[in-house]
């Protein structure tokens, strides 16, 4: 009796219902809608030169989430610790 196939170390699917990691942080962050805006048009243009507008869009919302998050954590931090 033949053993079934292994999986090829190049598959990266997932099941379906399966979050990719990459997509969960990124909508934790707010900014998902400028990422797909970002993907699309990539996918349309094929040139991520031609995307500068998206990029620099999504780069913008995910500094901010940055600044914000280092904001709230510099707060929770006690000021003895400091």
């Amino acid at each position: 009796m033949a053993s079934p196939p292994s999986p090829s170390p190049h598959d990266r699917r997932r099941p379906e219902d399966e979050t990719d990691p990459v997509e969960q942080m990124v909508l934790r962050t707010g900014c998902a809608a400028l990422h797909y805006a970002v993907q699309d048009c990539m996918a349309e243009h094929q040139d991520w030169r031609k995307c500068q507008t998206q990029v620099k869009d999504f780069k913008d919302c995910m500094m901010s989430f940055q600044k914000e998050q280092l904001l709230k954590q510099r707060a929770s931090v006690p000021e003895s610790a400091s």
